[in-house]
């Protein structure tokens, strides 16, 4: 290369546009300039690299060898600025679309209040919840941000937000006919309500067949609200999250926060969504609402 300037990468898109029209009376129109800018353009270009790139027939122009060598370059340079260009316009838009947000079912309708203050916030925002016992998986775009208490996938990043306590709970109705468990080693002797084996990784579930193996199962449930519902029916007494069940008048707790069941409720997201503004939106939302957040999800 000639000297120490570098060419103008922007020529490179007058030696594309000749290389895939074949002329320069096409490349210009394809550009929306003259003949003569795109000849300037190409003639400059060629001189800074000091090689020919393209070679003159009678029905226009064809490559050089050199320029075939570097069409691919030429091709990836102007994917990348293409990439470039939509990023901009994306963060230019910025603070408009949807923001999906998964969380278990029985928590959603404890965040009305706190999603209509971000609402009221971000007008153009809106967050929709997409609700799953199962993780939806974010790596895969099924969510954009998950409230988390529990294993959490390690690609994952985020911050804690806060308690995620479980307890046992037996409706009034239960108690007045089993009487309640005095310590854990007694739940041996009572009717439980556990996960199906859809849920059988769950924390709770391991616990419970570790603590009382041989109790009895009077139902089982593959979704926490199900397990809150088979409580309150008074069928048995289970393991509930303390945010959820304290919220129902007819349950008693009879065994307080259980250690081993004990987790952080956390934010999650993707790395590569992280930046992206309407996440960082949510996100600062979040961290702002600590209080209100700490209500709804430990309860």
């Amino acid at each position: 290369m000639h000297n120490d300037q570098m060419f103008e990468w922007s020529d490179l898109k007058y030696f594309l546009a000749v290389a895939r029209h074949g002329s320069t009376i096409a490349a210009g129109k394809a550009l929306g300039l003259s003949q003569s800018t795109v000849h300037r353009r190409l003639d400059e270009l060629e001189r800074m690299i000091g090689r020919q790139l393209v070679v003159r027939h009678p029905s226009g122009y064809r490559l050089s060898e050199f320029g075939e060598e570097l069409l691919p370059y030429a091709e990836r340079i102007e994917a990348a600025v293409q990439d470039l260009e939509r990023h901009v316009a994306d963060e230019s838009r910025n603070l408009t679309g949807v923001i999906r947000v998964t969380c278990p079912e029985p928590i959603v309708y404890r965040m009305s209040d706190l999603i209509e203050r971000f609402h009221a916030r971000y007008p153009e925002l809106r967050v929709e919840f997409v609700t799953s016992d199962r993780y939806l998986d974010i790596l895969k775009g099924e969510a954009d941000i998950a409230f988390r208490s529990g294993d959490t996938d390690g690609e994952m990043i985020g911050r804690k937000v806060a308690d995620s306590l479980w307890a046992v709970y037996a409706s009034r109705d239960y108690i007045a006919r089993h009487g309640r468990p005095e310590k854990v080693a007694d739940l041996a002797r009572h009717l439980l309500v556990c996960f199906d084996d859809t849920l059988a990784g769950h924390r709770v579930a391991k616990w419970l067949s570790e603590v009382a193996p041989d109790a009895t199962v009077s139902a089982r449930n593959n979704s926490v609200l199900g397990l809150v519902y088979a409580v309150k029916s008074g069928v048995g007494m289970g393991a509930l999250p303390t945010a959820v069940a304290d919220a129902e008048n007819d349950l008693v707790q009879v065994l307080g926060p259980i250690p081993e069941l004990s987790r952080d409720w956390r934010i999650l997201t993707h790395p590569d969504l992280r930046q992206v503004p309407r996440i960082a939106a949510f996100f600062d939302f979040i961290a702002e609402e600590r209080e209100a957040i700490k209500s709804i999800l430990t309860g």
